[in-house]
């Protein structure tokens, strides 16, 4: 009778085993292996990964029916949040809206995020069932003196209340930037960092980081991997909250002891201390007023210089 019992466990040891091998053989083949989808021998002329072993995304680096097939069974959702105020609104939202609709993430759910300082009409769109547009009034906030702090406050409380339980990925981007070609599937990951246009070709120790060891946001001299811009930041919603928290530290904590530095110089600061896993490309953000050197294949998105910011 024992033996017989000593059997039986035995066997249901076994087909327990057997099940955890077929269920985490089977998780293995779910995850999306960075081999799978990259190839950075493909551009031996620009950084196609970093020291800590991120990808950066190049055109041509990537392949794309290998990235579609793995998040099209997903049934992912993408949130876009943009900020408009003042003469930016009037200015750059329409084609920003007009061009994302078109370029950013085709194919996929996405939700935009439009905060603006007044209500204003959506510029006239093609109808896409996929695609549904939010736009939040800003309220007495709207007189802050510093912009970036009212935007990273409003975006953290959207974040908090509402969007994290709408959206896989976040993304946000200035409201100056005009969609050029597809902006998809490839820039997705956990945290998300884009190259500066300005500086991506300049040593690092002519980036223009906070240099003031009293600051916040100080890196020293020596140290620093790359400059990122601010126009665009993503990540899944609790990273990009993350972000938005450590930079509202870092203001306050300048401003405690008389202090003020740029949202770029805290956000080089935050990514220096918690690295992105995935750097978009300057293809991704380049500004059409600079020569376009032979790395750029294509332009992703156009940055426009504003006179309010």
């Amino acid at each position: 009778m024992h033996a017989k019992k000593r059997m039986l466990m035995l066997l249901s040891c076994l087909f327990l085993l057997m099940m955890a091998k077929i269920y985490f053989r089977d998780l293995h083949e779910e995850e999306l292996q960075l081999s799978g989808w990259f190839n950075p021998r493909r551009r031996v002329d620009v950084i196609t990964t970093t020291e800590w072993l991120a990808p950066v995304i190049w055109e041509g680096t990537f392949d794309r029916e290998a990235l579609e097939k793995y998040y099209r069974k997903r049934n992912i959702t993408v949130g876009l949040a943009v900020f408009a105020v003042g003469s930016l609104t009037d200015q750059y939202l329409d084609p920003f809206l007009k061009t994302a609709s078109k370029f950013f993430m085709p194919g996929y759910r996405v939700i935009f995020y439009i905060m603006v300082d007044r209500y204003v009409q959506l510029p006239q769109m093609f109808y896409n069932p996929l695609q549904s547009f939010q736009m939040h009034i800003l309220g007495e906030e709207r007189w802050w003196t510093n912009l970036d702090l009212m935007r990273m406050k409003i975006l953290a409380e959207h974040i908090q209340e509402h969007i994290r339980y709408e959206v896989d990925f976040l993304f946000i981007m200035s409201a100056n930037l005009v969609f050029q070609n597809e902006f998809g599937v490839e820039t997705l990951s956990t945290s998300v960092a884009q190259l500066h246009a300005w500086w991506y070709f300049q040593k690092t120790n002519d980036l223009p980081y906070e240099r003031r060891p009293v600051s916040a946001a100080y890196i020293p001299f020596g140290l620093g991997d790359f400059y990122y811009s601010g126009s665009i930041v993503g990540g899944v919603p609790w990273q990009v909250l993350n972000l938005t928290q450590e930079y509202m530290k870092g203001v306050i904590w300048d401003a405690e002891n008389g202090l003020n530095s740029t949202y770029e110089k805290y956000l080089n600061k935050y990514f220096f201390l918690n690295k992105p896993t995935k750097l978009l490309s300057p293809e991704y953000c380049w500004d059409p007023t600079f020569n376009t050197p032979r790395q750029v294949w294509y332009m992703k998105i156009a940055q426009y210089p504003t006179d309010s910011l």
